[in-house]
Formats: C-alpha cells, structure tokens, sequence
C-alpha cells in the first residue's frame, strides 16, 4: 500500500523512534524486530497492528493485565533441532519447555478474555496450543534443568549404584583418616580435593608411610595429596559408574531431542509469537509515554492533527523539564497545501517534521500522541526533502541534489502523496530559484497532492495566497520581544523579521538602513505589510482571548446571581406561607374572642354553639375532602412508617442488651520477682529473672540473657494452671 525511501525514514528521524521502542522490549529478538519495522503495504494488516498495540495499552490501566512473556531465546536449539541425528543439552530443553510454558499462558488467558483483546488474541488463536512438548521435557528433566534419576530405569540403577559406592569410598576413606590422623602423619586441614577426588593431606615426611597414590603436592611442597589404598578400589569403580551415567544420559538426551523434533515447526512459531507480542508491548509502553492514542482512519483525503507532538521533541523536553508546544495542522481536499513562513528558529520545521513522522509512525503501526478527535487517511507515498543533502561521493550540490530529489518527486506525486519540503527553492540565485520553485509548487498543486512546505520566498507566499485549494502559514512571533512563539497560525504569511531581528542582534541602525536601500522597495514594502499583520494579528489574538475570559467570568457571575435569586424566591415563597397561616390563626382567634366575649355578657349557649359551628363549617369549607384512594393511601404509608420505627426500635433494643452485658474481667497479672520462671507471651523458651530495673526484666535463658518488658512475660506456673 505505501513505499517510503529509506531517506525519508533518515529525514523524518523514523530509527530514533524504533531505537526507543527496542529499548522497551524485554527480549533481543523483539528488540532486534524492533529496530526493522517499515510501514504496511496492507491496510488490514496495519489496522491490526494498531489495534493491538492499543489494546496492550488499555491493560496498563484495567485489572487484567497481560501476564509476562519474556522468554529466553532458542534460535540455537532450533538450528541443532533442524540437524538429523543431532541432540541438546540439558539447559536448552529447559529453556524450550519455559518457552511452550509461557506460549500456553498467554494463549489461555488471551483466549479467556477475548471481550478485552479481541484483536490480540485473533494474533494468538493462530498459533497452536499444546502441552506435549512440556510432558515429554518434564518426564526426563526436572525444574533446574537436571536429567531426573527415574528418566530411564537403567539410570536409575546406575545412579543408585553410584551412591552405595560414594557411601563406601566416604567410609573407607574415613578409616584412613582416622588411622593416619592418630599416628600424627596429616597437616592440620587433615583432608583435601584433588581432581575432584578426596585426597589426605599428608606431611612431606611420612608420605612413605602412607599407603596410596599420590595425586599431588602443595606449592611448599610441604604437604603430600594421597587417596588411601583402601579407597582407589571404590573410586575406579565409581569412575566407572559415572561413565555408564553419562553414556546413558547421552542416549536418553537423544532419545528426548527425537521426541521434540517433530515439534519444530511450532516452537518457531511460539517464538515468533513471543517476539512479536514483546514488539507489542514495546509500542504500548512508548505510547504510554508519549500520551499515544489511535485517532480515526478515514477514506475521506483529510489529514486532521489537532494538538500533535512531536514525540521526539515532547521527550527529550520532558526529560529537561521543558514546556513543548503542540501544533494543530489540517488538510484537505479544499486546503490541501500549507506554506508556512516566518523567521528562522521559529518552529517551521518542527512543525512539517512533526505531520510527516506522526504519519509515518501511524502507518507503521505505532500509536501517536495527537488529540482524541484527529483524524486522517492513508497515503501511499510520503515524500520529503529535508535539511543539507549536499552529495560529496557524487559530486552534487546542494541544489543539484535538490533538483534530482524534484524531478523524483515529479515522478512519483500524484493525489494519494503527501510531500514534505523544508526551505523551499532555496540554494540557487533567489530570483530564478524562486520561478522553478514556483513552477514546481504549481505541478504539485495540480496533481491534488497534499504537501506542507516552508520558505522565505516571497513569490511562493504569493502564489500561495492566489490558489484557491492553498493557504499560507506562519509561526507566530512576539512583536515586542521578537521572540518565537513556537505556534502555527494558518490563513495569513509570516513575515521573516530579518531587519528586526538584525536589530535585536546589535547590528547598527546606519548598516541596516543602508541594506535596505540595496533591495527593491516592493520587497521591503510587502514583509513589512506582513509584518504589521502579523502584529496586527497577535493583538487580536489577545484581544480575543481577553474577550473571552471576561465572557467566561460573565457567565459564572451571572450563574452565580441565578442560584442567589432562586434561594431568595424560596425564602419570600416559605415566608409568605408562613405569613398567611399566621394571619388565619390571628383571624381565627379574634373571632373566638369575639364569641366568648358575647357568652360572657348574654350566656346564651345556644348562640354560642351556633357561632362556632358557623367558624369550624367555613374552615371545613376550605379543606379538600380526601377520595378513598388517597386516604388508603396515606394509611399504607403510616403503616410503612411504623413498620420501619418498630425495626428501628428493636435494632436500638438489641444494642441495649449488648451493652448491659457483663465485660470480660480480666485476670490480674501476677506480681514478677527476681528468681520468678517466666517466658514471653509469644514465645515457648523458659527463663530466670537475674534482675528487675524499672519496667525491664534481664531474662536468663542459660546461653544467653534478654532485657523484656514485664508486661510481655508471664509466670510459668500460671500456664500450667
């Protein structure tokens, strides 16, 4: 699907990426694939890759992380393997046992949860799950990788005689050490290893009287090395044994290597596997520190980074406790090429480094740290022309081999190619360099390739701003400290600063002056006009921003006077309430006093009760009649109430009873004295107190003496009661 020259890898810095993805992985070969990943030619394949390198991501943060799969490699077992006839040693069958074990692992649990790595363990269920491989080693070589004694019966017979002889060449031998140690023949060591055979350390002067065969001497010359007669028998017959283990280790080693090597074929895979999952993960965890996500591949020709890093830049940044600056760079269809301008060390070049290697990354698999809302689509060839490739083996110019690196260009462009070119035009006379440059930029656009260049010519600003599907940019200047701003500003040039900057510089107002008298006042006239709007711009820009923090403190006061009206409305709703239920009482009581005041005077009762049943009728009046549902109702819900008031109730009873409930009286400790058998309370050993000094005790334990705090001893006698 894509072709990318190794120059453009060179140009965008592609190999610093990978050498810090390889340091990320834990195992050689995934280090080494590391070091050789190139962007896919499938576009299925790349999805794939992508999508697991961000599921191996998402595990750093959920609960079932991805268990370890480091491995040691076997690339030696299996070109031995691949030989007919030919047999491992004990250590390499191990190591492919470990590889089969963590192969299973990672194959079960991938399996297991397929909802968290779909596309992980799409990888996995092509590889075959088999635990014969592991059977077949562990019936022959236990966990240290030693051949065990049952792995065959004539071994273990072997193995069995070898330890009755060993028995009695240590007996024999320790007779003669006896024999020889009282008669005063052997220096003090007595005894020592020669040749791996235990040997008496007899003096120089009576290695007559000892019988045996001397293997050697000490340096002096003062001490002779002899194995006792009595052991040689047994030690030749041990040599022997051991030459039947080995004979027979050989042939069950054979016999095992026959047994994996039908296997082959899978253990290249689980390797290949292993490996290609440590690459995985060595992609999740540079992700992980880049802040790498995966953002929408689309079929629509529109390439959308917003907040892009270079990542690169952002760690080597981070590393210094330094602040990078994230650019936001769009293009398509209808703005399909950028040319940014501006003065030198503003950021041009970082800014076209950082589309062309976030791309290059995507397209290789590698997640990048851009916005969750980017997008883009896939393109076939990525070209670019970057830096000085002046070209002494083949005698080329600077701007012969930037000539040659168009006319490649020519070739290749075309509507699915992006094109990267930094300081464009440049190395030939401005003026003529500037036209073909022009031209070319003209063949490009024509082409529909998408492309970002940078320049300082003022030709291709203006071209730029006379093509419909074109548009300038420039990185963004501080117009009073003239100091770079490290942010792209698309829609507008970006003038070069060069007589400003020269004055910043210290170089005379009088030589500057004269510079540009030298060139046309057109020239002069069109960057200062950019310039003036470049500043313009910048003022508008804090503006708008000043704008609209003021709008954001605006709304927040008025929020804030919203919740303060609706707390009062409240408040004057509950007063007036409060009011008017003060008012009917006042209202009801008068007329009460009125009636009484009547009965006092007339005593007629007959009125009096009249005059209240008049008032309880005209309140009863204003009252709303309860339907029976609603009076239901309300009775299910007193009864609800009263249920959980009962639960409540008993529940405080019961705490009640629990706390009326005798404590447990602890047992008094008894009184400890000087001479008192005591022991600590977690612990079994009986001592003494020797002594008593403040809240310390010295505890006598025979050998040795303790000092213990007295409230962890306790009386020996008290236990035993």
């Amino acid at each position: 699907m894509i072709s990318i020259t190794e120059k453009t890898l060179q140009d965008l810095q592609f190999p610093t990426v990978l050498e810090t993805i390889s340091d990320g992985c834990n195992t050689d070969i995934g280090k080494e694939k590391a070091l050789q990943i190139k962007p896919f030619r499938d576009k299925e394949e790349l999805m794939q890759s992508l999508m697991q390198t961000s599921e191996y991501v998402s595990s750093f943060q959920n609960n079932n992380a991805i268990p370890n799969h480091g491995f040691d490699a076997i690339t030696h077992e299996i070109k031995f393997l691949a030989i007919e006839d030919s047999f491992l040693e004990v250590g390499s069958f191990r190591k492919i046992a470990n590889l089969s074990a963590t192969t299973n692992v990672l194959l079960n649990f991938l399996k297991k949860f397929d909802d968290y790595y779909p596309n992980l363990n799409a990888r996995a269920s092509r590889v075959e799950l088999t635990k014969d491989i592991i059977t077949a080693i562990d019936a022959i070589v236990d966990k240290y990788g030693e051949i065990k004694d049952n792995a065959s019966p004539a071994l273990a017979g072997i193995r069995q005689n070898m330890n009755l002889v060993r028995g009695k060449v240590n007996q024999s031998f320790g007779v003669a050490l006896t024999q020889y140690n009282s008669l005063g023949y052997l220096d003090d060591i007595k005894e020592s290893f020669v040749q791996n055979r235990r040997v008496l350390a007899v003096l120089a002067m009576y290695r007559r009287k000892v019988k045996g065969s001397i293997l050697g001497s000490s340096k002096t010359g003062s001490i002779a090395y002899i194995e006792p007669e009595a052991t040689l028998k047994y030690s030749r017959e041990l040599a022997n044994l051991e030459y039947e283990e080995k004979e027979e280790i050989t042939r069950i080693l054979k016999n095992l290597s026959n047994v994996i090597r039908p296997y082959l074929p899978l253990l290249v895979e689980y390797q290949d596997f292993l490996s290609d999952i440590d690459v995985v993960a060595g992609k999740a965890k540079y992700a992980n520190r880049i802040n790498g996500i995966l953002p929408t591949i689309t079929e629509e020709r529109r390439l959308f980074f917003r907040e892009a890093y270079h990542p690169i830049l952002y760690l080597n940044n981070k590393q210094k406790k330094e602040v990078t600056h994230p650019q936001t760079i769009e293009l398509k269809q209808e703005n399909r090429i950028i040319v940014i301008s501006g003065p030198n060390a503003g950021g041009k070049t970082i800014s076209l480094k950082t589309v062309g290697l976030l791309q290059l990354m995507l397209q290789s698999g590698i997640l990048i740290p851009v916005h969750e809302r980017s997008e883009t689509f896939l393109f076939d060839r990525i070209l670019t022309d970057i830096g000085d490739n002046q070209s002494i083996e083949n005698h080329l110019s600077t701007y012969s081999y930037r000539l040659k690196n168009m006319n490649y260009f020519l070739k290749k462009c075309n509507k699915k190619t992006m094109f990267l070119i930094d300081e464009f035009g440049t190395g030939s006379d401005p003026e003529l360099g500037g036209a073909l440059a022009e031209i070319f930029l003209e063949e490009f656009y024509h082409r529909e390739a998408f492309g970002i260049i940078t320049t300082h010519y003022s030709n291709l600003k203006i071209l730029a701003n006379e093509l419909p599907y074109a548009t300038n940019a420039n990185m963004m200047f501080d117009e009073k400290s003239l100091e770079p701003m490290y942010k792209l500003a698309l829609g507008q040039a970006g003038s070069s600063f060069t007589f400003e900057v020269a004055q910043k510089n210290g170089i005379p107002f009088g030589l500057i002056n004269r510079a540009k008298k030298k060139i046309e006042v057109g020239k002069v006239r069109f960057d200062k006009t950019i310039a003036t709007l470049q500043k313009e711009r910048s003022k508008l820009e804090k503006t708008s921003l000043n704008l609209k923090e003021e709008e954001t403190r605006a709304r927040e006061e008025s929020k804030k006077m919203e919740n303060i009206n609706t707390r009062i409305q409240q408040k004057l709703e509950s007063y007036q309430e409060l009011y008017d239920s003060n008012q009917k009482i006042i209202y009801i009581g008068q007329k009460i006093d009125d009636i009484a005041e009547k009965y006092f005077n007339n005593k007629n009762k007959k009125e009096l009760i009249g005059e209240f049943l008049k008032i309880v009728e005209i309140e009863n009046s204003k009252r709303k009649k309860a339907t029976p549902k609603e009076v239901k109702a309300k009775v299910e819900k007193q009864k609800e109430v009263l249920a959980e008031v009962q639960v409540k109730v008993e529940e405080i009873r019961k705490e009640k009873k629990e706390k009326k409930l005798k404590p447990v009286v602890e047992k008094p400790k008894p009184i400890l004295k000087v001479g008192d058998r005591v022991r600590m309370l977690d612990g079994r050993s009986v001592g003494s107190i020797d002594s008593i000094e403040k809240n310390k005790a010295t505890v006598n334990y025979g050998i040795f003496t303790s000092k213990v705090n007295l409230d962890e001893l306790e009386l020996v006698e008290a236990v035993k009661k």
